[in-house]
Order: C-alpha cells, then sequence, then structure tokens
C-alpha cells in the first residue's frame, strides 16, 4: 500500500498542473454502485472494499469516507497510513478539502468518475479559496495499478418482452414524449441499469448486476447504443436494428455528444439538412441527469443543459404487470430455496457440533467440532444456499455478495466473509444472512438471523424490537405523495424505546432482472433523498440491530406498493398500502411473544401459514416438515 500511495503521489507531482491533492471515487464512468472488477480503483488504493467511499491522497495524508454500513469494516481493512473519516460524523470531503488544502491547490479527479452534481457544487465551495477542481490527463490509478484486470468482453442478451412486459419503441415513445414535453431536443443516458431497461437488454459485465457496459443518446427521432461491438452477436444486430437502434462504438459517446451539443448529431443515412422540425429545435435543450459523469457533461454549453433526474428512473422503478407477477413468482422460488437452506443448515448444526438446533432452546453441550475434519464457515454455507438457488428456474447468479456473518461479524453491516479468514459457524451465536439472486424473471433480496442455541434475553429483546419495526413499517397505510422518509420511523421506534437504533436506511427499491438497489425512491432517515411512493413501486422493509463485537440483527423483506382500499379518502388523496412478497419464516426461538401486541402476533401466524401454503409446491416432504414446524403459530 505504501508503494502505491508513493507512485501516486510522485504521479500527482509530475502532473500539469502538479496536483496537491488526488480524489478517487468508488464509482466508474456510469457512476455504478457495484462495479467491475477493473474498476475497484478505490478499494485497489485503499485496501477497503466496501461498495460506499470516496478516497483522498495528499502530499502528505491519505483519507477514507464511508458511511455506517462500513464503520468496523473500514477500520479492520485500513493500514495505518489511512484515517477513517466517518460520513455524517466528520466533514465532508469537500468541506475537509476547502478548509485543511491551502488556497490555490490543484484537486485532480478523473471527471468520468465523477458526477456532474458533485463537481459543480465542489467547484463552487473550493472556489472560494481560489481551489481548482483539474481534470487528470489520464486516471492516474490506472497508471499504478500494474496488474489491473483488463475489460471483459461479455455477451449482449436481449430481455425478451415475456420478461419485460413493454416493447423498446412503447419505451422510446414515452421518453420522446418527455422530451417535448421539457422542449429538450435530446438525452444522454449514463446509468447502466437505465440503458438495459430502456433497449429490453441485459448482460454481465457487472458481478451481480446484470449490465452491460454502455451509454445511450436519445434524441427526438434517433437511438444510439454505444457499447463494445465485440459483445454483440448477430441475433443481437438484428434485433437492434428492427428496433431502430444504431449501434456505435463505447469510445465514441464523447464525439457524440459534442456533435448532439451542435446539433450535427444524425444516422448514417442522414437527416435532411432542411428538415424544417431540425431547424426548429435547434435552441432546445439536452436532458442531463445530474449524475451524469462530468466529463460528458462538459461538453455541453451551460445554456443548453436540462439538468433534472433521468425520466427513465420512475418509469423503471414502476413495475408493469408482467414484471410484477415474475419477481412475485421468483421471490416464491427463492423463499423455497431459503427453507431448503436453513432445513439443511439446521440439521448440519445438530451432527457436526452438537447444538441444539433451529427449534429447541439450549446450550450447545460443545461447541467445538466433534465430527472429525466436518465443519461450518460463513463461506461454506453461504456456497451451500447459493446451490439451493441454483437449482430453481431462471436463475442467472447472485444478486450481491451473501452477508453471511457469525457472532460479532453479523455487526458489521456489509459483511463479506472471505474463504481464508471466515469465521466458523458457533452455535451459541447469532448468525445473520443477508443474501439474494438475480432470475430472469426478477430480483430478489432476503435477510433472515437466526440462533441454533440459545439466545439470550438481550438478544430476544433486540430481535422482537427489530421484529416489530419489520410489522409496524409493513402494515402501514399512507396517502398519496408519502415518501420514504416520512415512513422511516415506523422502523426505528421499537428500537428507539430502548435507546438503540441502527445506521442504514430502512428500505430500497429492487429490480427486474436488474439492480438489487433501485431508485429513484427509498426508505430512509435521511431527508431529501426519497421521492414520493407510488402504487407498483417495489421496496424492501430491513430494520436491524447492530452490537460491536458482540452480533447483529436484521430482518429482510420485498414488499409491493399497492392503492390501499380504505373507510374514508381524506382530500380525495387515495391512500397506498404494502404486500409482502417474501416467503420465509421469522425464528420464533427468538421472540418474546410478551412483548408483541395480540395484532403482531396475529400478524406472524398469519404471514407464517402463508408461508406453508405458497411454499409447499416447491418442497419435498422432509423440508415441509421442517417449515411446518418452523411455523407453528406463537401463543399470545
Amino acid at each position: 500500500m505504501a508503494d502505491t500511495l508513493a507512485a501516486l503521489r510522485s504521479l500527482m507531482a509530475s502532473h500539469t498542473p502538479p496536483l496537491d491533492a488526488l480524489v478517487v471515487p468508488s464509482e466508474d464512468y456510469h457512476q455504478s454502485e457495484y462495479v467491475s472488477a477493473r474498476d475497484k480503483r478505490r478499494a485497489f488504493v485503499s485496501g477497503f472494499t466496501g461498495s460506499a467511499g470516496l478516497a483522498l491522497v495528499t502530499k502528505n495524508e491519505a483519507l477514507l469516507w464511508t458511511d455506517g454500513r462500513y464503520f468496523l469494516q473500514a477500520e479492520q481493512q485500513l493500514s495505518d497510513e489511512w484515517k477513517l473519516m466517518r460520513m455524517g460524523e466528520d466533514p465532508s470531503v469537500e468541506l475537509w478539502i476547502s478548509t485543511t488544502l491551502p488556497e490555490a491547490s490543484a484537486i485532480g479527479i478523473d471527471f468520468w468518475c465523477i458526477s456532474a452534481e458533485t463537481a459543480q457544487k465542489w467547484k463552487s465551495l473550493f472556489a472560494k479559496k481560489q481551489q481548482n477542481l483539474v481534470p487528470t490527463t489520464r486516471n492516474l490509478v490506472d497508471e499504478v495499478w500494474k496488474d489491473q484486470p483488463q475489460a471483459e468482453i461479455n455477451p449482449v442478451h436481449v430481455h425478451p418482452l415475456k420478461f419485460s412486459g413493454r416493447s423498446v419503441s412503447d419505451k422510446l415513445k414515452d421518453l420522446r414524449d418527455n422530451l417535448k414535453k421539457e422542449k429538450a431536443r435530446g438525452i444522454i443516458v449514463t446509468s447502466l441499469d437505465e440503458v438495459v431497461w430502456l433497449y429490453n437488454v441485459r448482460g454481465s459485465d457487472v458481478s451481480y448486476s446484470p449490465v452491460v457496459h454502455a451509454f445511450a443518446v436519445v434524441t427526438t427521432k434517433l437511438a444510439f447504443f454505444y457499447v463494445d461491438e465485440r459483445k454483440l452477436s448477430s441475433e443481437v444486430k438484428s434485433y437492434m436494428e428492427e428496433n431502430k437502434i444504431i449501434v456505435k462504438d463505447y469510445n465514441a459517446v464523447s464525439s457524440d455528444v459534442a456533435l448532439l451539443a451542435s446539433n450535427q448529431l444524425t444516422s448514417a443515412k442522414d437527416l435532411q439538412s432542411n428538415d424544417a422540425s431540425e431547424t426548429e429545435v435547434s435552441s432546445q435543450k439536452i436532458w442531463v441527469d445530474p449524475r451524469c459523469c462530468y466529463s460528458l457533461y462538459s461538453l455541453l454549453r451551460p445554456d443548453q443543459i436540462l439538468l433534472q433526474p433521468s425520466p427513465l428512473a420512475l418509469p423503471k422503478s414502476l413495475k408493469n404487470p408482467v414484471e410484477m407477477e415474475g419477481l412475485k413468482n421468483a421471490h416464491i422460488r427463492d423463499g423455497a430455496a431459503v427453507v431448503q437452506y436453513f432445513a439443511w443448515l439446521d440439521k448440519q448444526m445438530k451432527e457436526i457440533y452438537g447444538a441444539s438446533g433451529y427449534f429447541k432452546e439450549s446450550e450447545s453441550q460443545n461447541s467445538k467440532n466433534h465430527s472429525g475434519d466436518a465443519k461450518l464457515t460463513e463461506v461454506s454455507v453461504s456456497d451451500k444456499l447459493e446451490e439451493f438457488r441454483a437449482s430453481k428456474e431462471h436463475f442467472r447468479g447472485l444478486s450481491f455478495p451473501t452477508i453471511s456473518s457469525v457472532g460479532p461479524n453479523g455487526a458489521i453491516i456489509h459483511y463479506g466473509p472471505q474463504a481464508k479468514t471466515c469465521a466458523e459457524l458457533d452455535p451459541n451465536s447469532m448468525y445473520l444472512c443477508d443474501s439474494g439472486a438475480q432470475y430472469l424473471d426478477g430480483t430478489t433480496d432476503i435477510t433472515r438471523t437466526v440462533h441454533f442455541g440459545k439466545p439470550s434475553e438481550h438478544e430476544k429483546r433486540c430481535y422482537t424490537a427489530v421484529l416489530k419495526g419489520h410489522i409496524a413499517l409493513g402494515n402501514a397505510r399512507f396517502p398519496n405523495g408519502t415518501t420514504g422518509h416520512a415512513l422511516d420511523v415506523l422502523a426505528r421506534v421499537p428500537l428507539w424505546s430502548y435507546g438503540l437504533d441502527y445506521r442504514h436506511g430502512t428500505g430500497h427499491g429492487i429490480g427486474s432482472y436488474l439492480n438489487v438497489h433501485e431508485g429513484p425512491h427509498s426508505i430512509t432517515f435521511r431527508p431529501g433523498l426519497s421521492v414520493p411512493l407510488q402504487a407498483s413501486m417495489t421496496v424492501t422493509d430491513e430494520p436491524g440491530y447492530y452490537e460491536d463485537g458482540k452480533f447483529g440483527i436484521r430482518l429482510e423483506n420485498v414488499l409491493i406498493i399497492k392503492e390501499a382500499a380504505t373507510q374514508f379518502n381524506y382530500a380525495n388523496k387515495g391512500y397506498l398500502e404494502f404486500e409482502h412478497i417474501t416467503w420465509a419464516p421469522y425464528q420464533t426461538k427468538l421472540i418474546d411473544a410478551s412483548l408483541l401486541l395480540p395484532e403482531e402476533i396475529k400478524w406472524v401466524n398469519s404471514y407464517h401459514m402463508k408461508c406453508r401454503d405458497i411454499l409447499a409446491p416447491y418442497l419435498n416432504e422432509s423440508d415441509k416438515a421442517w417449515l411446518n414446524q418452523a411455523t407453528e403459530p406463537i401463543a399470545a
């Protein structure tokens, strides 16, 4: 790590102009949350592997900013050369730069890896001390990363109508209607999930997300797809032609955006130069999402930019009936896999560790391995869970790296077990498993926390508080126009009553065979980050509690938002409610029923009966018997 920092500082010193600091973001050219192996520059530089964070290298210091999900992980992974900056507690990176670095400092960054919104905000702040945000002549991390992975050439696949539910022509028509409404003559689409959703294609360029490294530019007349053409089969090329999508090389997007800016972007056939409609639109705006990379944004004149959220984000989040049915079916198969997994794990814990198991509440006689060489680790059991999922119809891989965590590791909110260093399972400790899969008809995300020995009264009280918050949010009814920020408190109140809380949002949208984290909506304690919830959106319900060095608890289901039939309809707003589509039992051994209200007990029992009915056709007799025992009604 020291050699890497020294090499970077040498490049910073020789850069024109010389750089006082270098910003290394987590994001790729598309501002993605999850990036490909070759784009994990921040992880390479810092050693911190979490999905969110930002590194700053100055002449004398190295700092890493990340959020509450990753504080513990970052503490463990960062070397002594690095200082951890806790988002929400320490000054933001831009504030630190503006107050710590001297006047006229040059702060370097690859303009492809920073959004237009962030770049503008930083430039405005830095200008107060004559500090400058400088585009690096090349990505300096790439210069020092000698064994940087090569860009993969993975095939693009058409996502058929039986799964997508809407045609490309239909989506393009709606997009162009939005352009005309806003008097815009074109839009630059940089988010990978928006590009593939618009054109009904999928790929495997980023692990866990079925996306393609590509850009799109759409005008009132033309649609362009910028991609490495080696990824396209003859069938996919024909599909593009049929849908009047012009395929161009990935690297041609810069020159084409410049042509778009000067109103010269045409097809190979060319448009008639005297076309009245083209003359008419010459002064109209180009739509750019604030998340667009600054490199492309800066090719446009300020007076021609319509800077506002992409018109694709909301329709992508509003699932059509085909997508909704697919998501429900995918979650049923996924729930069956999770039940098979916990039934298998229960048996293994008894056989290998002499644990009392999923149902009985007693200390393990011997938590040491006493079955020869057999043992269970966080990685080996998560691999088994993947096996169960892989046997299901339409399975295409996991939707994120499985968080399989025992005891203290459960307190690391986004813990990523590694085969060589992961913990062995312990029947006397809590086990948290947050996992999900990609199926052709939907994306899943589920968390369950279990104990195979005797949980303490404190652990049961904490688990029950998390469950109460999970139930309260899932049972909420609320008027149209309500944001997730307004509902987030419902999941926290039971924890707050004990003086407990958690450092992450409570819910995120989920894609339809797309990204496991999908906006623009969310359920979060952070104000200003959420748009109103609408019918046919999906959202997770995942409160938790984490005790550093001891255990973690999280419970997560995917919900769909639907119209609610209420007795009254105040101000004619219309009301909404949630419907659970995740099916797997909560561990009743961890529930302190004395802390539940009668209606909460009734809800758990009703949910468990639905689990039995819905999953039974997908289970063998042994797994069905296990599920029946796991869903025995709770007595008040």
